[in-house]
Order: structure tokens, then C-alpha cells, then sequence
């Protein structure tokens, strides 16, 4: 069965305004604030001691029998403090914290107070209906940034607004403690003046109600005003610590509310409160849009105190990808032949690039806005993307094409990294990843994920639409199909072109690098060709990737002489970012024989194509 909290917490989250509080003085008795009769109670053992009597062991007794009547709040207040000042200053010492009680964390509002004031700001909670005279409520809607309209007399009620035009009202049904007219006695309490009915009137018949505190036993108009709703349009949950008895089982079961049994107003309000953020949070901003969820990430990255909610917003898109992803019914492996196998490859690319377009935007905008310090979000995505189900191991092209999502993710970061010019990221991208490629033994994301791996032969890439006649489909497509997700950061075509073979040819550098350190060959060597090397041979030298990148190189790099020893040695220093990166172990005589080589094989792949 269902807990009611989380019951409570759907309703709450789904129907944003529609419930109404009704708090009595349990909300406040962890803060240590009197209740009203408490207060009339500590007035007459004060006007006792001023009358040099003794009134215990039951004041309000001995008040009737000394004044032939029970005891007034008003009166009492008259007869105690004579001037508006002196009065406001004494009750002022029950509800007001001094230094002492201050830093006891007395008398100031309760983690229930806090709790609803954070759903309030958020416009979960809009109504309050209260017995409290204290002002603890509105503190704590003070720290929100939230002023509420707070109606304790009649004559209040004629000046406010509708409830539906304020952030936040609260109706004090028995008055504010600054107004001498609050009421304490059964007598008191026992009727309202006809605003204040007719008002919660339709507050009880409008919302639903979410009751804490509150007996039901003391304030008979209040109940009264329960029990002349008839219409009951959304759900009343009434919480206590202890089991309802007498009114409370009354009204609960006139209204077919349900009951939770708490521990505490404190705890619930603020159970109840994490779990209608997290439904929040849960359900945005995806349902919403793209752009949405990049903003979100970018006010997760700029403050450390949301890094637990950035790494809990990237972890819940990623594992809705990697469901999506893992579904067979989206994604089947088998049984198409013929003109249906390539119509199933197109299918199949487009429904990819669709569920992932939202973690796209994720990691671009956190690899491009993000701190060094926040890389293992984009490796554990690439991690967990990269990595589907074992079942990927039987080596077909359907299978394979199931890398395709971790592909346009590593581009998508790759490219956002380099043009923000964060290296460690992007070499963290590249090398810290691991995948586990067919009948192969676990590598860097780098060695077995490229274009050449997700679709393995030219008669496969040309299946993607508007491409036969490309040399290299699949990095066309991706060229093509990553310019609208990166054309924030990068606004100029031609920026985003250098970019994009910028990235391809330094990959192709890292995995001729890793390739050649985990074959342990370096007389031959491989790498992924992308549409650099047919774009340098179409283009003038001096302006293709490559040869930008070796005048950078050489441009920050220094070569030394050192005869300390009598043999002459030479020593290479460069500052070239991808090296301090830690890409090609820093080493720049490596990086120097790794690239002089796989150019020598663009220039001989390039010229077989073309």
C-alpha cells in the first residue's frame, strides 16, 4: 500500500495552489511559544503575585472566585499593563526571543515553519489557516522573499485581496497577539464574526486541506466552519502524533480525509517538503524543453551548493537514456534484410539522436561552462552510455550501431571542450572512459569508439540519408547533425568547422598514440581518418587543421641542448595545452613521432579516396 505521505506528496506537486494549511499551536510548540491559554493562565499567577495572593494549584479558579467571573485576556491585559506600549512589551516576552533564548534557538521558527515557507515561495502552498497568534510563519516566509497577506480581524477581511491574486495569505482565526481582541476562552471561540465565516467558508470548500497541530476539540467555530462544507473537491489529510479521537475522528471521517500518524509537525512538513521538490525536480525540466535543462545545468555549475542536484540531474537523464537505449522494442537486432535493413538503419539513427538530444545539450553545455572539477559527470555519462547491454557483443551492424548515442556524446563534449579551450577535459573525455569492444579486452572510450567502429563498412554509412556519395558518411552526418546543438558556443561557421576537424584529428592523434602503447608496434600505425584529411587535401596547406596545429605546436614548444655531461642531449619543452593536458604522457618528442606518422597516413589514405 501506498504511504500517504507520498499520496500527499503527488497530490501536492500535480495540483500546484490547491492545498490549504490549517496549523494549529502543535506547529508551534517545538519553538517553545505559549499557547493563548497558557498565556492567560501566566497573566493571573502575575496579577495574583501583584495582588499578593496565592492562585495556584488553579488560576483560572481562583481568578472566577475573586472577580466572579472567568478570565478575560483583554481584561487581564488592561489590568496588568496599563499603556499600549507597556502591553505590546509584555506579550512581546512570550512570542519575541531575547539574546539568550535567541542563541537556544527558542522562539523562532521550526523546521515545519521553514518547510512551508520553502513550498509557499515555490507556490505550492498559497492559503494558511491558523489559531496561532505567534508571527513565526511569517518569519520564515520573510526569508523566502515572501510578504503574505495576513488577515486576523474581521474588518481585515473586507481589504484584502482574493486569495487567488496573493503569493501567500494567512488567516488567523483567533487573532494576532499584538491585537488585544485574540480569542482564548470557550465563549471565544465559540463564534466568528460573519467575514471571517463566509471567508473560511470557501477556503474549505475550494482547497484541499492539510491539517497539523490542530485537536479540533478547543475551537468550535473553526469546527464549526468544517462541518458546513459539503463539498469535499480535493482530499483532507489530518496528521498527529497520536491516534484521532473524539472531534478529530468526526471530522476526518465527514470530510473522507485520511489520517498520518507523525512524529512530529517539524518532520512531516519537512518530508513532506523534500519529496514534492524531488517530484519536482524529477519531472522538469524535460517535459518542458531542451533549453529548460541547459539552464538548469548552467545554475547547477555556478555554485558549489548545487552540486549534489547537478550530479543528481545529469544521473537521472542519463539512466532515462540508457533505459530508452536498452529497450528492444525500440531497437530490435535482427530480421531485416534488403531495402528493410537500410530503412531500419535509418530509422533506428534518427530515433538515437532524438533520445539523446537532451543529454547532447547536457554535456555540451557542461563540458563548455564546467569546472575541471566537474569532468566526472560527462566521464561517468560517457561511461555508462558507451557501455549498453552485454548483449552488444554478437558482432552485427545493428549491434554496433548501439554506440552510436556514446559517439554523438563524445563528439558533442569533445568539441565543447576544445572551444573553451579546457584540455583536461577533453583529455578526460577521450582517455578516462572505458569501453569493453567485441572478443576485446577493456580500453580507452578513444580506441574503440569512432565512426569506422559504429558502422564498420562504407556500404553501411552510405544507408544515412543524402550521403552516398560522401567519402566518409557517418563523420558528414555528425558535422551535419551536431551544428545546431553547438551553435551557442560556437556562432561562425567557420569556427565550428575548425572545431570539428580540430577535434577528429587530435582523437585520431590520441588513439594512434594508445593504439600504438597498447599494441606495442611502433613501426605501424592506425587511426580513424575524418573529414580533415580530405579537407586538407582539398584545401590550401597552410590552412588546414593539421598544419595549424603543427605551427601551434612548434610556436610553444623549445628545443634545448644539454652538454653537461660532455654528450649532447636534446631536450624538448613545449607549453602546447593538449601536452600539459597529460595527452601523449607530456611527452613532446612522443607527440613529435606519433603525428609525423599518422600524417604520412592521412596523405596515403586521402590520396587512395579522392
Amino acid at each position: 500500500m501506498i504511504d500517504p505521505l507520498v499520496s500527499l506528496a503527488f497530490s501536492i506537486q500535480a495540483n500546484r495552489g490547491v492545498y490549504a494549511l490549517l496549523l494549529g499551536s502543535g506547529v508551534s510548540r517545538s519553538a517553545q511559544i505559549p499557547t493563548g491559554w497558557e498565556i492567560v493562565l501566566d497573566l493571573i499567577r502575575k496579577l495574583a503575585k501583584l495582588e499578593r495572593e496565592d492562585c495556584e494549584p488553579d488560576p483560572a479558579a481562583w481568578y472566577k472566585a475573586k472577580f466572579g467571573k472567568d478570565p478575560d485576556y483583554s481584561e487581564l491585559l488592561d489590568t496588568i499593563a496599563k499603556s499600549p506600549a507597556e502591553r505590546n512589551q509584555l506579550l512581546k516576552n512570550y512570542f519575541e526571543p531575547d539574546e539568550v533564548e535567541r542563541q537556544e534557538g527558542k522562539k523562532l521558527p521550526t523546521a515545519a515553519h521553514k518547510a512551508i515557507a520553502r513550498m509557499v515561495a515555490r507556490g505550492y502552498i498559497r492559503v494558511v489557516v491558523t489559531t496561532n497568534f505567534d508571527h513565526l510563519l511569517e518569519k520564515a516566509l520573510a526569508e523566502e522573499g515572501i510578504e503574505p497577506t495576513v488577515i486576523s480581524t474581521a474588518d481585515s477581511v473586507k481589504g484584502a485581496l482574493p486569495l487567488v491574486h496573493t503569493n501567500c495569505t494567512i488567516i488567523k482565526v483567533n487573532g494576532d497577539y499584538l491585537d488585544t481582541r485574540i480569542r482564548n476562552t470557550r465563549e471565544e471561540l465559540a463564534i466568528y464574526e460573519e467575514d471571517i465565516n463566509h471567508l473560511l467558508d470557501r477556503v474549505f470548500d475550494e482547497f484541499g486541506l492539510i491539517v497539523s497541530g490542530w485537536s479540533g476539540e478547543w475551537d468550535t467555530a473553526l469546527r464549526s466552519a468544517l462541518e458546513r462544507c459539503k463539498n469535499h473537491r480535493f482530499t483532507t489529510y489530518w496528521t498527529d502524533i497520536r491516534p484521532p479521537d473524539g472531534n478529530a475522528i468526526r471530522l476526518i471521517q465527514l470530510r473522507k480525509g485520511e489520517f498520518i500518524q507523525i512524529q512530529s509537525a517539524d518532520a512531516f512538513f519537512d518530508e513532506l517538503s523534500e519529496k514534492v521538490f524531488i517530484l519536482e525536480e524529477y519531472n522538469s525540466p524535460h517535459p518542458l524543453s531542451v533549453k529548460a535543462l541547459v539552464a538548469q545545468v548552467k545554475k547547477y555549475l555556478v555554485e558549489e551548493r548545487y552540486e549534489i542536484r547537478l550530479h543528481d540531474l545529469m544521473n537521472q537523464e542519463v539512466e532515462r537514456v540508457y533505459k530508452e537505449l536498452s529497450d528492444r522494442e525500440k531497437f530490435p537486432v535482427d530480421g531485416f534484410y534488403g531495402d528493410d535493413f537500410g530503412d531500419e538503419i535509418r530509422r533506428q539513427v534518427r530515433l538515437y539522436e532524438s533520445i539523446t538530444e537532451p543529454l547532447l545539450a547536457m554535456i555540451i553545455t557542461g563540458c563548455r561552462w564546467g569546472k575541471e572539477s566537474h569532468s566526472h559527470l560527462w566521464v561517468n555519462c560517457l561511461n555508462r552510455i558507451a557501455n549498453p547491454p552485454e548483449e552488444r557483443k554478437r558482432n552485427s551492424a545493428l549491434h554496433k550501431l548501439q554506440m552510436y548515442p556514446a559517439l554523438l556524446l563524445l563528439y558533442g563534449g569533445g568539441m565543447a571542450s576544445i572551444a573553451a579551450g579546457k584540455y583536461s577535459t577533453f583529455a578526460s573525455l577521450l582517455t578516462v572512459p572505458k569501453i569493453r569492444p567485441t572478443h576485446v579486452e577493456e580500453c580507452p572510450i578513444v580506441l574503440a569508439l569512432h565512426p569506422w567502429s559504429v558502422m564498420d563498412r562504407p556500404e553501411i554509412q552510405r544507408l544515412l540519408p543524402v550521403l552516398e556519395r560522401s567519402l566518409i558518411p557517418l563523420s558528414n552526418h555528425l558535422n551535419d547533425i551536431l551544428r545546431d546543438p553547438l551553435r551557442e558556443i560556437l556562432p561562425q561557421d567557420a569556427n565550428y568547422q575548425e572545431c570539428f576537424d580540430r577535434f577528429e584529428y587530435l582523437s585520431a592523434l590520441v588513439h594512434a598514440d594508445l593504439r600504438n602503447e597498447y599494441d606495442d608496434d611502433d613501426d605501424e600505425i592506425w587511426a580513424p581518418v575524418g573529414l580533415f584529411g580530405y579537407r586538407s587535401r582539398l584545401s590550401q596547406r597552410d590552412t588546414s587543421i593539421m598544419n595549424r596545429i603543427q605551427l601551434e605546436f612548434e610556436n610553444s614548444t623549445q628545443t634545448y641542448i644539454d652538454s653537461g655531461d660532455g654528450v649532447p642531449t636534446k631536450r624538448v619543452d613545449s607549453t602546447w595545452p593538449p601536452l600539459r593536458a597529460g595527452l601523449f604522457s607530456g611527452s613532446a618528442e612522443r607527440l613529435i613521432l606519433i603525428k609525423r606518422k599518422f600524417d604520412e597516413l592521412v596523405a596515403e589514405v586521402s590520396r587512395s579516396r579522392l
